[in-house]
Parts: C-alpha cells; structure tokens; sequence
C-alpha cells in the first residue's frame, strides 16, 4: 500500500514570483530542530526573541507585535477583525486585489465601507482618502495596501497616515509583500496596525503572519462594544498567550516559528538599510534590463515595487507558453496578472533570498531566449550589458553582487 504513495521529492524552483521567494538553508535548517511543547520554556524563550526581532524588523515600540498561526491573509483578519465591528465606517483603498479582500472583510465584518479606487496599476492620491474622509460621519479606521502585490505598485503611506489621524480615525497597513524589501516604518508612520506575511521579503516559508498594533489601536480594541467575531483571531485572547501570563490560546506552529527566528536573524544580521539597497539594486537592474529588451513596465512611473515588477506582455505574445518554457527550460517560476490585469502581464518577484544579481541576469538571459524563439524582435545581450549599466548606476561594480550574503 504504501508503494502507492511515494517519497515526496518536488522540484527545487527558482522562485521570482510574487510569493513563495526562496528560503535560506539556515532557515531550512532551523526547521529539523527538535519539536518541543507549545509552553516549553525553550520555546517561550524563542517566542520573545521572536517578538524582539519583528520589532526591530516593523521599525516599532509595540508591545504587542506578534506573528499570527497563519498566512498573511489571517493577519489580515486579524487587524480587521479587531478594529471593526458593525456600523463602523471604514475607509478602504482598492487600487488591485489585495484593496479589494481589505473591502470585503472589512464588509464582512458589519462595516460601513467608503472604497477609494484607483486604475489598476496606479497609486491611490492621499486627496481621494481626504475626499471618503469628509463624506464619512465618524471614520473609525483607513486601510491600504502598501505592496499591492498584483499590480506592483508601491503605494505611499505617510501622508494619508496623517489625514487618518486628523479625521480622527486609526491608520492600518498591508505590508504583505513590503516587509523586509523596502522601508516600513510603523513608528514614523503613526501606524495603528500592520500585517505581513512570512515567506516573501522576510524568507521564511509561508505560514504565519506578524502583526503589530498600537497603545491607540489596543485601547480601540478594549473599548469594542462587541467581542471580536473571530474567537481564533482575537488579539484579547492572543495577547494573553503571547504575553507574560502565558494563557493557552492554541497550539503554535513550533516549525514555523523556528523558521521565522532564523529568517529575522538573517535579515537583522544583513541590515535593513543594506536589505533594501539591495532590492533596490537589483531591481533597477532587471528594469533596465527588461527595457533595453523592448519589454514595457506596467505600474505607474515613480511608485514602482522593487521586489516585484510588472512587465506588459507584448502583443502576439501567449503569456502562458512564456511562463511555461521559463519553468521547463530554467526552473524559473513567474507569476501571471490578476482580475482585470489577466493574460496582460507578467508579475517577476525579486525579495528576499531571491533578491539576487544572478537571478536578475538568469530571468533576462532567459526571457530573452524565449521571446525571441517566439519572433519578438530583440537584440540578443543588450538586455544584461543595460543591466550591468544599471548596477554601475547604482554603485555597484562586478565585484560588488547586492546580494544576501
């Protein structure tokens, strides 16, 4: 019987997609470590560390900051959950996907929601917030996406922060795919609340998701006039296990959190200046590079995410087959567009461990090759001598990969 089920031994990928990045042997590492009880003091001990770190790494004094028993979409619920109960007005950003689950939970849970839409691709203008704002009676909480993963638009934060506040409402941010690639700065920002996830710019395996929460947000969630709806996602509840007084709440995933600790430890020994440097690098490479090869960027001039890019698929061109040779040919995976950017474009991630000079060399290198059997026109090495340009641009020279050693 057994015979029927053989050994798992799935292909070791090259991950530039939007998410799961590459993990680090270290982190790979960390997870044969012994299994021990969800209260061993081993374990409690790890906890805190971990707690520590993810302050360090959400730039915050928080007390409570914590990594949830689940994907970024259970940190999601988690802010949304505790901070919205029904009749509250939410003022929520939808510019791709991920704005649009943030309405629907936030709808999900009673709310009174004022969407603030942008084109796809696009950022949302802090004047279309203020505008929701003023239409709103009493705005409890504004909500956007930071990273918005499917279009690769990196949203700006700090100013709709302050007009969340002086509307008197709580300010909460996706960092899904900005957390450990470019700055989040919870405490500069005056940010209420903030989730994440484990296995893009932090390089862990997906499977938890930090969260952190204000003085203000945690005397908000004190002062509900209602229990939080979900029993598993209620900070109250959470904190008491996470905390000192060390309540049973549930069994904590002990592997990926052993994961996590090693991933933090990676990415507070390299630096979170030199981490994001080195997303910046490397994307401004690729991005040079994909140009000088005809290629089209497809997010808005300016708000560009560097650890993931948006390339226009060119006409004539059959995106599928694309992603499809880069798999059989390069062990390359790449993701395709979401909702209305479906078959329009190619999604290429570059975060965390994947953030790599020789992964941006490889995916154009093999872009190339297949673009080209396919009749786009192109001009076979320009695209890595325009990337090479770009890394000299960027100050640094062939003996200096960005990468994350």
């Amino acid at each position: 019987m057994a015979d029927q089920f053989p050994e798992l031994r799935p292909a070791a990928r090259i991950l530039l997609g939007p998410g799961p990045s590459n993990v680090h042997p270290r982190v790979m590492k960390a997870m044969v470590s012994p299994v021990v009880g969800h209260l061993d003091p081993d374990f409690v001990k790890v906890m805190e560390d971990i707690k520590r770190m993810l302050r360090i790494v959400f730039r915050t004094s928080n007390e409570i900051t914590f990594p949830v028993s689940g994907t970024g979409s259970a940190g999601m619920e988690t802010v949304m959950a505790n901070l919205l109960e029904d009749g509250d007005e939410a003022v929520v950003g939808v510019h791709g996907a991920f704005g649009s689950r943030l309405a629907e939970v936030a709808s999900r849970l009673g709310a009174k929601v004022h969407k603030v839409e942008a084109d796809w691709g696009r950022i949302i203008e802090p004047a279309q917030i203020e505008a929701a704002l003023k239409a709103a009676k009493k705005p409890k909480l504004v909500a956007i996406v930071h990273a918005e993963t499917s279009t690769g638009i990196h949203q700006p934060i700090e100013e709709i922060s302050k007009l969340a506040h002086r509307y008197g409402a709580m300010m909460a941010i996706d960092a899904v795919t900005s957390l450990g690639c470019v700055p989040v700065e919870i405490d500069q920002w005056e940010i209420d609340a903030c989730y994440s996830c484990t296995q893009k710019g932090i390089g862990a395996p997906p499977g938890l998701s930090p969260v952190t929460f204000s003085a203000r947000a945690m005397a908000a969630i004190k002062q509900r006039k209602s229990k939080c709806r979900s029993w598993y996602f209620d900070v109250g509840l959470i904190e008491q296990y996470w905390g000192p007084d060390r309540l049973y709440h549930h069994t904590a995933p002990i592997t990926m959190n052993y994961a996590l600790y090693e991933a933090l430890r990676i990415v507070i020994e390299e630096g979170l200046e030199k981490r994001w440097r080195r997303h910046r690098a490397n994307a401004a490479a690729f991005q040079a590079g994909a140009r000088a090869m005809g290629l089209e960027l497809a997010a808005q001039e300016g708000y560009r995410l560097p650890q993931l890019s948006t390339i226009a698929v060119p006409a004539g061109i059959d995106e599928m087959k694309v992603r499809a040779e880069l798999l059989r040919l390069f062990n390359i995976e790449i993701a395709a567009g979401l909702g209305p950017l479906k078959g329009k474009i190619w999604r290429v991630g570059l975060m965390g461990e994947g953030s790599r000079r020789e992964n941006v060399m490889l995916i154009l290198n093999a872009l190339e090759e297949i673009l080209g059997s396919m009749g786009f026109e192109i001009s076979r090495g320009r695209a890595l001598s325009a990337a090479d340009r770009a890394y000299v641009a960027e100050g640094l020279g062939a003996g200096e990969p960005p990468s994350g050693d």
